[in-house]
């Protein structure tokens, strides 16, 4: 009996999975440390970056609040905390001015391929996320900070008649344009009353409100399940930056004036503050100017302007040609619209304003650039996809109305530049990968012989045999076409089903020895499980050992840590042998 149908039935009966590949790869312990590091530092590099500008202006910032001899009275009312604020503030500012920038898609897909941010450029919404949670850090620190001001601000009003900290406290009336240091005007005020009636305070309050529900809302759990709800409270961002504009207006936090420490330097003055007025004038204080708009205005115009360009592009007339359900509830819709140009592995917006006037929605093109037409599909995966797919399904209706936004660049765009491209696609992932899949079927028609790419390994993982259904006919064409063109060995694919049941199993034992798989009817026999990715990425080591080998992921994160730890795992350390480097989709 055949190996592979003794395996097949071993899954009816034991339920075990199965790897065909058996190759093995080793490496010393020190040179698989070496090459994850090296990994993670090329990938890594321009958030270490950033990373060390924010410890460097948090410092730079802290310094200056807690050693000027502006701030000496100041911090006499409430020491370090001001210091905390203040240097918390800056970072504030610094990662709001960057905050906007990995979401400004028409820039990135200007930037792509430039040399110094080749690669960067795939991880923009991951490092929207990082700058996001940098924003929460110093959040957190700058309340804490004015929590402990205010307090000691109000503490200071009740000092002893005799002290500094009263006499700074006392020294001017709280009236419009009073050098005035301690912004309690009374030991009877409290610091809720404060935080609620200055513009400091409030506009504080609306801030963190806003960027609490943002936060909350973007979990991968919101963004599943109730996509609606993230897509709403994230627009909270625009209440976030008018409330972190005008923030700073009401200057609460004083410094001694500069003409101020020239007639009453505090290294002379400070011990008599009881003779003040005779011996030394009295210190006069101004609040800090307000400078959160000068770092985030440069970003909102920018973001301001790639809407205004979104816009602009939605409005044109988009027309839908054909639409096709497939099995699994996948609908595909080809569509046409003036002066759409794209390339393989592009993503687009799609919104249907008899769905939902607001929602837009990315999907991957899945036509290729040589088609009359650009094509998605799209997979019942909630409400609004459900909504749409059944406006689609209604006879004798017109189809809705649709407008898209796009196209944008991926990482699957660089696909083309490796001699080895490994793609991998998850369920409905496996999107990016028709479009690169039938350009390949364009080029080999066509004779195009600028194709740099050699060998492409194809990986497609589904759940269940429908999956696979609409995108049957794509691999057959390319069987059919690389034969025809004596390439056989240029498209390696592999489809594995990681949900069966014995009447599946059982069925596919009793027919191995058909020519064509009896799961999705191609010479490529369907394999049950998931890859072992030690031994698929041994194998492709030891079969191109000097190239270097592009992989493409669309899917879950999950299988994203498994495939980036086997492409640092497996790259060798001299760079004239086999080197492989992880892309994954992010929209």
């Amino acid at each position: 009996m055949p190996q592979y149908k003794v395996q097949l039935l071993n899954i009816l009966v034991k339920k075990k999975k199965v790897h065909t590949h058996t190759h093995t790869h080793t490496h010393t312990h020190t040179g698989e440390c070496v090459s994850e590091c090296g990994g993670w530092i090329h990938q890594q590099y321009f958030s270490v970056v950033w990373l060390g500008l924010n410890v460097f202006l948090f410092v730079h910032a802290f310094l200056t609040f807690e050693k000027s001899d502006k701030y000496y009275y100041t911090r006499e009312l409430i020491g370090s905390s001001l210091a905390w604020a203040r240097a918390s503030a800056r970072c504030l500012n610094f990662n709001s001015l960057l905050i906007l920038l990995p979401v400004c898609r028409n820039l990135l897909s200007f930037l792509r391929g430039k040399a110094l941010c080749q690669g960067q450029l795939d991880h923009n919404l991951t490092f929207h996320k990082l700058v996001a949670y940098m924003i929460c850090l110093h959040t957190v620190i700058h309340i804490v900070a004015h929590l402990f001001n205010f307090e000691r601000y109000r503490r200071s009003c009740k000092a002893d008649d005799d002290s500094l900290a009263f006499t700074l406290s006392t020294l001017y009336p709280h009236e419009k344009g009073s050098p005035w240091l301690n912004p309690f005007p009374s030991s009877d005020m409290t610091a809720e009353h404060l935080t609620f009636t200055s513009i400091a305070g409030l506009t504080g309050v609306i801030i963190t409100l806003a960027l609490i529900l943002m936060v909350t809302s973007a979990t991968e759990f919101i963004r599943w399940c109730y996509f609606e709800v993230f897509w709403y409270a994230h627009h909270l961002f625009v209440i976030y930056f008018i409330g972190l504009v005008i923030h700073g207006i009401g200057g609460i936090v004083r410094g001694q004036t500069e003409d101020s420490m020239k007639e009453h330097p505090h290294s002379k003055c400070a011990e008599e503050y009881k003779d003040w007025g005779e011996h030394c004038r009295r210190p006069r204080f101004e609040g800090l100017p307000a400078d959160s708009w000068k770092w985030v205005l440069a970003p909102v115009i920018l973001y301001i302007f790639e809407r205004l360009i979104r816009f602009y592009r939605s409005r044109q007339k988009v027309v839908i040609t054909k639409a096709i359900l497939h099995p699994s509830r996948v609908l595909e819709l080809q569509m046409n619209k003036s002066d759409f140009r794209m390339e393989v592995g592009q993503y687009i917006f799609v919104n249907c304003p008899s769905v939902s006037f607001w929602e837009w929605h990315p999907f991957t093109l899945t036509s290729a650039p040589e088609e009359p037409f650009f094509s998605i599909h799209i997979r019942a995966a909630g409400d609004w996809t459900e909504s749409l797919i059944r406006a689609c399904e209604q006879q004798n209706s017109p189809m809705p109305r649709l407008e898209v936004d796009g196209p944008f660049g991926t990482a699957s765009e660089d696909v083309f530049q490796y001699e080895v491209a490994m793609l991998v696609g998850a369920g409905i992932g496996v999107t990016p990968f028709a479009s690169i899949l039938k350009s390949i079927w364009y080029k080999f028609r066509h004779a195009d012989h600028t194709l740099k790419t050699k060998t492409i390994y194809f990986y497609w993982i589904c759940r269940e045999t429908g999956a696979f259904a609409w995108f049957n006919d794509l691999l057959a064409s390319l069987e059919r076409e690389m034969e025809e063109c004596g390439k056989v060995g240029f498209l390696n694919y592999r489809l594995f089903l990681t949900g069966w049941d014995s009447n599946i199993a059982g069925h596919a034992a009793l027919h191995f020895d058909k020519s064509t798989d009896v799961v999705t009817g191609l010479k490529q026999k369907t394999s049950f499980g998931r890859p072992k990715w030690d031994n698929e990425f041994s194998a492709l080591a030891a079969a191109h050992p000097r190239s270097v080998v592009g992989v493409f992921l669309c899917g879950p994160q999950t299988l994203a840590k498994s495939l980036r730890r086997c492409c640092n795992h497996y790259s060798s350390l001299d760079p004239r042998k086999v080197r492989f480097y992880f892309n994954k989709e992010n929209f």
